[in-house]
């Protein structure tokens, strides 16, 4: 058994935390609290940050106006906007001001399952924070060695000591301005260079990726197109017969306009069916509890980041998995390298979204929402189909087949009907490696921070300068 002795005094102290069970004085949390006693540290509060707490918000979404960040938007280090970005009207921001999130704020979720994740912001304009997250602005302290240091093992742990709450752990501003944060000269220069750097490489990566989407159109000649919205056309009934379908949506002329652009095209072209040897998705997997390595994950919708699985999706705590028995009866539809996974239950904006498995060392299938499409690389190039699926004319066309009323369905039946470009084998290439060059940026940006989180721990653990040298030579 472990355990802690603590004068009266300390935890009188420690009132601020508002907690004075045995957790709160565990062994651990203590000896990394007289760690970075040892090195030189000061509490949080002494560096003159102030830390908000926005106030709650009515969620009215707007499709142009200011960006309002939620917690599904705070991932440690970064800020994910990939996902689904919803905005507010202008009227609504004034009206919340006070929750207003600027240039290198740092933004901390401050309730939920993923209480003490942090990450600072970085983009250009103000954006509106939900009532989940707490604003840190980082008074004298570099806040970019700030975030680093709050993501560090040290930091994690000095955060998660101060969660209360069982079923809705919380984390409140009096505690996190007790922190102790290490005090360093040069480190956090070379931190922030770091951050910046791989700001600089992420941004590159999204770039490329826009350079293959603009290969893509450019070669359809649908760069320039935009879909208008037609209040009034004349379909023939033959037409509904042969789609089996009345609603209007459905037979809107943009829908026309990409069919006959890709049916015009001078490659060719193809539908989903012919070109794929599997376009579908299993039963609802069971879960199971069975504790063996060999487990078969289960990729879900929440799993599907902008164009590949979010990093260490198998990882989680809300990781599921299931069963020998399942696999066994569904062998095709384990997950294979370029393989690509469709979101296809939902709605707007996320259904549609395509995902490529690009690194495949992880044993996974796919739920009952996600649609699996394995293309025949001899006909097409699955580089090719994801830019294109995610593209906005690829997002318009999956979307025209969606079904039901409350929740959406896209359903295998439906998709297959896709028709298909089939661009010259160079232009396919040229995307392909333009969306591996993405890949390698994005990845090279990721090395980055956790490199520096690295290189904060060394110091804390060596010296400065160790870390310093260190983090220079891995660079």
């Amino acid at each position: 058994m472990r355990y802690s002795i603590v004068d009266y005094q300390f935890v009188l102290d420690s009132s601020h935390s508002m907690r004075i069970d045995a957790e709160f004085f565990h062994p651990d949390y203590l000896k990394i609290q007289h760690q970075l006693e040892e090195i030189g540290s000061h509490k949080l509060i002494d560096f003159q940050v102030k830390i908000r707490h926005p106030i709650e918000i009515k969620r009215n979404y707007v499709d142009d106006g200011v960006l309002l960040l939620r917690g599904q938007n705070v991932r440690p280090l970064s800020i994910d906007l990939t996902s689904n970005p919803v905005y507010i009207s202008e009227a609504d921001a004034e009206r919340l001001k006070e929750n207003t999130i600027r240039y290198k704020n740092i933004l901390i979720m401050r309730s939920g399952a993923n209480v003490g994740q942090c990450a600072i912001y970085l983009e250009n304009s103000d954006a509106i924070s939900m009532s989940d997250t707490l604003i840190i602005q980082s008074g004298n302290l570099n806040p970019f060695f700030l975030t680093i240091f709050l993501n560090t093992k040290y930091g994690t742990k000095l955060i998660e000591r101060g969660k209360y709450g069982s079923a809705q752990p919380h984390i409140a501003p009096p505690f996190l301005y007790q922190i102790p944060i290490p005090v360093w000269n040069a480190l956090p220069s070379v931190i922030e260079n770091s951050y910046l750097q791989s700001k600089d490489l992420t941004e590159l990566s999204k770039t490329r990726y826009i350079e293959a989407q603009t290969l893509l159109l450019s070669e359809l000649g649908l760069t320039d197109w935009q879909p208008k919205q037609q209040l009034t056309f004349v379909k023939n009934f033959s037409d509904m017969e042969d789609a089996a379908r009345i609603d209007a949506d459905y037979f809107q002329p943009k829908y026309d306009d990409i069919v006959n652009a890709i049916k015009g095209y001078s490659g060719g072209w193809d539908t989903l069916e012919s070109l794929c040897e599997l376009v579908g998705h299993p039963s609802n997997p069971p879960y199971s509890d069975l504790e063996s390595e060999d487990k078969t994950f289960i990729v879900a919708q929440k799993h599907l980041g902008d164009y590949m699985l979010k990093d260490g999706y198998w990882l989680g705590d809300d990781a599921k998995y299931t069963t020998a028995d399942f696999v066994k009866k569904n062998t095709q539809y384990l997950l294979k390298k370029n393989d690509l996974v469709l979101y296809t239950v939902g709605g707007p904006p996320h259904i549609g979204k395509a995902n490529i498995i690009f690194d495949k060392n992880i044993k996974a299938t796919i739920g009952s929402f996600v649609t699996l499409v394995r293309v025949d690389e001899n006909k097409i190039n699955p580089f090719s189909l994801l830019v294109l699926f995610n593209s906005r004319i690829g997002y318009l066309f999956t979307n025209r087949f969606q079904r039901g009323m409350v929740q959406q369905y896209v359903y295998p039946k439906d998709l297959i009907q896709t028709v298909i470009p089939i661009l010259p084998q160079e232009k396919q290439i040229e995307i392909q490696e333009k969306v591996l060059e993405s890949f390698r940026l994005r990845k090279h940006a990721k090395d980055l921070l956790e490199h520096a989180k690295s290189a904060v721990e060394i110091a804390i653990e060596q010296d400065e300068q160790a870390a310093i040298d260190w983090l220079e030579s891995v660079m």
